[in-house]
């Protein structure tokens, strides 16, 4: 039986459509989904509970790291998907990526970027962020990896660090990855700059974390390291139209930069409010 883990932290907007889109044509049982409620102050435990067959732990204290591990705890089968509580994939995808971990020990989905009424700044950012390669072999950047039983037994807890998509895909190479084009996840951009600046902030303090901590021998895989031109190489130059996006891109990536080499650890975990609206 597939399990799936979700982790959600003031969720209650969002959590009910993530469920929904999961049970849409799914067996009774088919499926054995775990929310992981954690330091909530809303009803997101509420809402969870009232989907049919979903196990719900409400967990005192807020972190997404103990989340998983909590859900991992007490989820029953393989292969097993983690899944961002605020991102929208059905139960044909679970399916299907289930059958892709047949031949390799990890999987995830294409993603679909929503920018519809966004401001020009945020549009011109994904304008090249949607085109990075990384974006197309990686497992981050979707809010959902799915893992096979051997693979989910290369590591054993998830670390105390915010990139936990990054960890995950720390653990495959690419020739392991496998990438189902079919089916996406719906990915909410951020409706304001500076909650697109306050994201990246977060990502890129999360990335530098567990970079750091494979440098101290904390973490035994090895992180992929950051190609900070591929923008101009990979994207702007084969399509030169696209240069008034990167300007915009470059200005908000420097910001994101000087910010995240400011950040408190609070900062560090804190998160866009903006797309969950």
């Amino acid at each position: 039986m597939t399990s799936v883990v979700i982790a959600a932290h003031n969720e209650a907007a969002v959590i009910g459509r993530c469920l929904d889109a999961l049970l849409d044509g799914a067996a009774p049982g088919e499926f054995d989904i775990t929310v992981v409620a954690n330091g909530c102050t809303d009803d997101t435990v509420a809402v969870a509970s009232s989907r049919p067959g979903v196990r719900v732990l409400d967990l005192p204290v807020a972190g997404k790291t103990g989340a998983l591990n909590a859900g991992d705890d007490v989820a029953v089968g393989f292969p097993r998907v983690y899944l961002d509580a605020d991102v929208v994939l059905t139960g044909a995808a679970v399916r299907s990526l289930a059958t892709a971990l047949e031949a390799a020990p990890a999987a995830t989905v294409g993603r679909e970027l929503d920018v519809t009424g966004r401001p020009v700044l945020v549009r011109a950012y994904y304008a090249i962020h949607g085109r990075l390669p990384v974006l197309r072999d990686g497992l981050f950047g979707r809010g959902v990896v799915a893992v096979s039983e051997k693979g989910r037994a290369r590591f054993g807890r998830f670390p105390e660090l915010v990139a936990d998509d990054l960890y995950l895909d720390s653990q495959f190479s690419r020739e392991e990855k496998a990438h189902l084009d079919a089916y996406t996840s719906m990915i909410s951009t951020p409706r304001r700059t500076a909650d697109l600046v306050r994201r990246l902030v977060r990502v890129r303090a999360g990335n530098t974390a567990m970079r750091a901590a494979a440098a101290r021998g904390e973490i035994t895989v090895g992180v992929r390291a950051a190609d900070r031109s591929s923008w101009l190489r990979d994207v702007v130059l084969p399509h030169p139209w696209l240069a008034p996006a990167a300007v915009c891109y470059v200005a908000i990536t420097a910001l994101a930069a000087w910010s995240a080499r400011r950040a408190t650890p609070a900062d560090a975990w804190a998160r866009d409010e903006s797309s969950r609206t």
